[in-house]
């Protein structure tokens, strides 16, 4: 290994050394405190979500609820964005009118973003429609990486906890775990990555493609789309 990669190397665990408290307080705090970060701010937004899918925050789940409730969520997961491809030429926000895409891709593509392995075994801008993109992709980068945050939870509840006077050992709520991972930790950072990549020149619009002429005379299609929006949570997803 070279100078510089050595040097690499040391600053990245520098970097996750001098992380390491701080996130992990905030984390904390988002996930087993009593009060969460921002209460006045995202609180009510928590509460109404959690009340809109009739989940009570305070009631916590076994090993088994917690399985069966992430499972099932990303087995809808898995079915509503394959569904997103196989009907995007029929749905709004493709200016370039692009086909539906292929059972095989589509559902590889499902089952590879909903598992938030994020396998792109395509070109974006040449098979995914804006709203396929905005919908079905970026939406799960989100939840998909939620729900990790929320295995990891389980796992770490589970190793620490003792059984209640029931006998039982909870490993708290999915649902709660999965709206606070969201709303409290990936959300604002995608917002904060996304304009920082937008002020940097990376495109986020919805225009359609533009048809330029090189100075050589070489006619080129350049690529628009949501681009900031959904890198921004790509990476911080991955």
């Amino acid at each position: 290994m070279t100078v510089t990669g050595w040097l690499q190397t040391l600053l990245f665990f520098a970097l996750v050394l001098a992380l390491t408290k701080p996130v992990g307080g905030y984390l904390f705090r988002v996930f087993e405190a009593d009060t969460q970060p921002l209460p006045r701010l995202l609180g009510p937004v928590e509460r109404a979500l959690l009340r809109l899918c009739g989940v009570d925050r305070e009631r916590e789940q076994t090993w088994a609820q917690y399985t069966i409730a992430l499972l099932a969520f990303s087995l809808l997961g898995v079915l509503i964005l394959y569904a997103l491809q196989r009907l995007q030429h029929v749905l709004p926000f493709n200016p370039q009118g692009l086909p539906a895409v292929g059972p095989e891709l589509a559902f590889n593509t499902a089952a590879s973003f909903v598992a938030n392995t994020n396998w792109q075994s395509y070109a974006g801008e040449s098979t995914m429609s804006y709203a396929t993109q905005m919908v079905g992709l970026t939406w799960q980068n989100f939840v998909s990486a939620a729900a990790g945050l929320g295995v990891a939870l389980a796992l770490a509840r589970g190793l620490t906890r003792r059984p209640g006077p029931e006998g039982r050992k909870t490993l708290g709520n999915f649902w709660v775990d999965l709206v606070r991972g969201t709303l409290y930790v990936l959300l604002p950072l995608s917002f904060v990555a996304a304009l920082f990549f937008v002020s940097q020149g990376v495109l986020q619009n919805l225009a359609p493609y533009h048809d330029v002429t090189t100075v050589e005379g070489v006619k080129q299609t350049l690529a628009f789309g949501p681009v900031a929006s959904q890198e921004a949570i790509k990476m911080l997803g991955t």
